[in-house]
């Protein structure tokens, strides 16, 4: 594994929406040289987690989390992306249940703070508390609506859903022009097909149809959207 420069450790911090704001002197008071951590692809940053006390921010790579079930089935709870955040994220001991979290994909960096480090950090910075905050539900909200869609909605109506939340994730608050947009992916589609409750087979002939109709094309690294007034015609 390629160890990471220490003068490259800010740039990837700042990566993440939660830090970029914050000054020099500020960056220099979370102290976070030594709450680096570099995992290979395929090894767990943690496994079967109870009372886990860390929080952990990616700056560079893909993180699965996941659970295994009573019967030994591998239950698919998220892909984390550069810039977002996983463990006791709502700063309890005891809240991750049996949860696993594994570097897929590539190596994997992260900056990572114990709870009692990281609630002394959002202390002495109200505005970091309250962007964090915002964050966090953001983060549960997000869980709670494809759970709901799971059980509200047939698989196709998930998969446009999901694929809506995807498209709206990389746009931002950035407006609509025109009706094709290309945007980077990092899910396959059997990743697609856990995080809504499906299997690879039926999302690859869902994508199908959604082509063949001129919705939209999963190209592997790329999706390129063909009737993006759609999509948002109707915001959630």
């Amino acid at each position: 594994m390629q160890t990471i420069k220490e003068n490259d450790h800010e740039i990837l911090l700042r990566k993440c929406s939660l830090w970029a704001d914050l000054s020099e002197e500020e960056y220099k008071a979370l102290d976070v040289q030594d709450n680096y951590k570099e995992v290979r692809k395929g090894e767990y940053v943690y496994f079967e987690a109870y009372n886990h006390n860390v929080i952990y921010f990616i700056k560079k790579g893909h993180i699965l989390l996941g659970k295994i079930d009573d019967d030994g089935t591998v239950i698919t709870k998220d892909v984390l992306k550069p810039g977002d955040f996983f463990g006791q994220f709502i700063l309890e001991k005891n809240s991750l249940d049996g949860e696993f979290a594994q570097a897929i994909k590539s190596d994997i960096s992260l900056c990572s703070f114990t709870i009692e480090k990281f609630i002394q950090l959002l202390k002495k910075n109200p505005t970091l508390s309250v962007k964090f905050s915002k964050l966090v539900g953001l983060r549960m909200r997000k869980f709670e609506n494809r759970f709901l869609n799971i059980i509200q909605k047939n698989t196709r109506e998930r998969l446009l859903l999901f694929m809506h939340d995807l498209l709206a994730e990389q746009r931002g608050n950035r407006p609509v022009l025109g009706d094709t947009i290309v945007i980077s992916n990092y899910l396959t589609q059997d990743e697609i097909a856990r995080l809504i409750g499906s299997s690879r087979q039926n999302v690859t002939t869902l994508f199908s149809q959604l082509k063949e109709e001129g919705i939209l094309d999963y190209e592997g690294k790329t999706v390129k959207y063909h009737q993006v007034s759609k999509f948002f015609a109707n915001e959630r």
